[in-house]
């Protein structure tokens, strides 16, 4: 290192300057920390610059060595705890910013670290290679980041006050050039990760099997698509620049009223994914059966929120479903609708008769002679019969009256807002539309039907269908 003539401080200025610029933004960490110490042994006059970086729970490591090939390889990747500065610099003089430890105050045999094997003068001034200089590195908010120990001045001389300060400046933008490159890969870092995390999105989203989709989710897009993939405008049979920057919603058959925004709220207010099923129109005008999940992504700060959508189309599912509830509740010969689809529309129409106190009428149907066409043309044709007279029977009950085969051969008919005249007239249709020759089938086939009103005060279907099969009896031997 140059002496402290202050002619040449404009020099070391210069250098100064040199080297710092090597510490420009941009760089990453490992670098920033390597031009430090090269900064220090080459423009500075420092024969070694060693780099301790402090990590988040206060141990330090050698991250960057510069000057001698020995002291990196004793050196570098060297861990210590935190408190590894506290006892020489409770010895230490106090050069601004700088600590500096001389070797006489060391306790005898004692010494850490990695010691240059240089010789040692008698002058008290000259550089001892047991001295220790050291610069505390600090980040723009005051943390310590790191600390700079340098060796062997090029003049072998203990520095003096120009060009301790001009390393105390130099500590100083290191500091910030630390802070600066920590942050820096910290952002690539980030940005690696959400480019990963892209890709990775990019390569599921784009390989699915199922339907994927984004949607705005707020701002002025709310609800218009961002993004389909293959398999969603296979589902949907709309091609791709059909659906991008469409609401959506306007391709949803809302079942009720606003259900397409209260679905929307149910997902803005829920953690998980929302699980929908929706009728969806194709471009052809058939609609299918829409399945899936729907959960919001957050972009990021600032950034608006969109929601992803995975579709299956569940029609065959669902058609599947609607026949198991259709087989339920209906007849499996003859279609009609069973004793449980009876039971569930009488408690309807009670309650209804029981607000507006109209009666209604429940009619027990037994066929006479039945069991002869079963025994003269056999229970294939039989069965046929059947379906006949069932199909009879609805056409002739009014709009809304409900026809349920109760088993064999035997019928109910639940009428509501029915009594007098009007019931009789309905009596007739069914007498008549079963008394009409069965195609094939010389026997004749006639019905004797009992009746009993529904009242408000009227009790459970099984008491009232007792009651219309006695009638029922009652009228049958009445014809006989």
């Amino acid at each position: 290192m140059p002496n402290d003539d202050p002619s040449v401080r404009l020099t070391a200025v210069r250098r100064l300057y040199e080297v710092s610029a090597r510490m420009g933004a941009g760089r990453s960490l490992a670098e920033t920390l390597q031009a430090v110490v090269d900064g220090v042994v080459d423009g500075l006059g420092f024969g070694i610059a060693v780099l301790n970086l402090r990590h988040a729970d206060g141990k330090f490591e050698v991250f960057a060595v510069a000057g001698s090939p020995e002291a990196r390889e004793a050196l570098l990747g060297r861990v210590s705890a935190a408190d590894i500065f506290d006892a020489d610099f409770a010895i230490a003089d106090e050069w601004g910013g700088l600590r500096f430890v001389p070797h006489e105050r060391l306790p005898e045999g004692e010494v850490t670290g990695w010691v240059p094997d240089v010789p040692v003068s008698d002058d008290p001034a000259a550089w001892h290679p047991l001295d220790a200089l050291f610069a505390p590195l600090y980040s723009p908010s005051g943390e310590l980041v790191g600390m700079l120990s340098v060796d062997l001045p090029e003049d072998q001389r203990r520095p003096g006050p120009i060009h301790r300060e001009l390393l105390e400046i130099f500590a100083t933008q290191a500091g910030l050039a630390i802070d600066k490159a920590r942050l820096t890969d910290q952002l690539r870092a980030e940005k690696a990760r959400l480019e990963a995390s892209e890709t990775t999105f990019r390569m599921v989203f784009e390989g699915a099997g199922n339907g994927m989709a984004t949607i705005a989710f707020d701002g002025p897009d709310a609800g218009r698509v961002l993004r389909v993939n293959d398999a969603f405008c296979r589902i949907t049979g709309y091609d791709v620049d059909k659906l991008l920057g469409a609401r959506l919603p306007d391709f949803l058959r809302d079942e009720e009223p606003g259900q397409s925004r209260r679905e929307f709220d149910e997902v803005a207010a829920g953690n998980a994914p929302y699980r929908f099923e929706r009728l969806f129109s194709q471009p052809s005008g058939n609609e299918i059966w829409l399945g899936g999940t729907a959960a919001i992504v957050e972009q990021g700060t600032s950034q608006p929120q969109i929601l992803l959508i995975q579709i299956d189309d569940v029609t065959a599912r669902k058609d599947a479903e609607r026949e198991l509830r259709h087989h339920a509740a209906h007849d499996p010969l003859t279609g009609l609708p069973n004793r449980r689809l009876l039971q569930h529309r009488f408690t309807s129409v009670l309650e209804r008769t029981r607000a507006s106190g109209r009666p209604g009428a429940l009619l027990f149907c037994d066929l006479n002679h039945f069991k002869l066409v079963n025994d003269s043309y056999g229970h294939e044709a039989g069965d046929h019969a059947l379906r006949e007279i069932a199909a009879r029977l609805s056409t002739a009950v009014r709009h809304g009256d409900t026809v349920a085969r109760l088993g064999g051969d035997e019928f109910a008919v639940l009428a509501e807002d029915i009594a007098g005249e009007d019931l009789t007239t309905l009596i007739s249709r069914l007498e008549s539309a079963v008394s009409r020759p069965l195609p094939n089938i010389a026997v004749e086939v006639t019905t004797s039907i009992g009746t009993v009103p529904i009242t408000p005060d009227a009790s459970d279907l099984d008491t009232l269908l007792h009651e219309a099969d006695q009638a029922m009896y009652a009228a049958k031997h009445r014809r006989s």
